[in-house]
């Protein structure tokens, strides 16, 4: 798709060599398209990682988008160098005063603390506050999803004895959502995540619609203000090794991460990984900008409320 991402970001050569196409600034102002608004606000510490993943999924669609990457000015990340944030980023101040058709929040790794605990959390609450009003939909992923719930509705969160390590069958509560237009009977969904929110507190609040969840994983996917806000508890965008890295990377530290489930071939963490969850990650993010950004948001962006 015609994706208008910044000049020079990283993602461009990554993603070319893997044959998907992006559309940098410069040659997108030559086309006379009013494209979709989209801001990410990346949390994750490798955070070309993340942009790399997200953008991948994005192309997907023949709609032109216009991404612009959100940091927060409360908190410097230690993973990423300070020349790409600057030329990459801009501040919630910065951002504030303009509207966009769709936003990303990612996660972040911060579960083992209570919410305002965390030294960005008073931004945080601005910003989604701000999203309910500036932005046609957002998608909330892990641990922004759980404070989305916890902000907006109340829910909470519940740490686990064992982190919520592989991939899970999902079930779909209702097919006939846009969202899951060309989807099986079930899909396959990455998580990695110490903490949990429970269908139990989702049901007390009537606004909240759980749309997706798994016998094994819980609940991951919840839907608010038809399809304005969704709450999704894993990692549809990761790419194939993601798990693995951070398998390896906590092997031997922690005795709370066991070897991913349902994810290395037979179970060796000497095989590779078994991809389940890429086709169901595209369709969904597709279905996300075609039926409840692209479908739903004013040609005035300025009219969004």
């Amino acid at each position: 798709m015609p994706l208008r991402i910044p000049d020079k970001l990283p993602a461009i050569d990554a993603l070319k060599r893997e044959n998907i196409f992006v559309m940098d600034t410069s040659r997108a102002h030559a086309q006379d398209i009013r494209p979709l608004n989209i801001v990410i606000l990346n949390l994750m510490p490798l955070k070309i990682v993340t942009e790399t993943d997200l953008i991948r999924l994005l192309s997907n669609t023949p709609l032109q988008m216009d991404i612009t990457f959100m940091k927060l000015k409360s908190h410097t990340p230690k993973n990423t160098p300070i020349e790409h944030m600057m030329m990459f980023y801009k501040d919630f101040d910065e951002l504030c005063d303009r509207k966009f058709d769709g936003m990303i929040i990612t996660g972040a790794p911060v579960e083992h603390l209570e919410y305002e605990d965390v030294n960005y959390w008073d931004e945080m609450e601005q910003i989604f506050t701000w999203a309910k009003s500036h932005v046609t939909s957002t998608l909330y992923i892990c641990w922004a999803a759980q404070a989305g719930l916890y902000y907006h509705y109340g829910v909470p969160k519940h740490p686990l004895e064992k982190k919520m390590f592989g991939i899970f069958k999902q079930h779909i509560s209702d097919p006939l959502l846009p969202i899951f237009r060309g989807f099986d009977d079930y899909f396959y969904m990455p998580h990695s995540r110490h903490t949990e929110i429970r269908r139990d507190d989702i049901l007390k609040n009537q606004a909240l619609n759980i749309i997706a969840e798994s016998d094994k994983s819980g609940v991951s996917i919840v839907m608010a203000r038809n399809g304005r806000e969704f709450f999704i508890t894993g990692h549809l965008e990761y790419a194939p090794d993601t798990l693995d890295k951070e398998y390896k990377r906590d092997l031997g530290k922690r005795d709370d991460v066991d070897m991913p489930l349902n994810y290395y071939k037979d179970d060796n963490p000497g095989n590779k990984p078994i991809v389940r969850w890429r086709a169901h990650a595209n369709l969904f993010f597709n279905n996300w900008i075609n039926y409840y950004v692209y479908q739903e948001t004013p040609y005035d962006i300025n009219k969004i409320d």
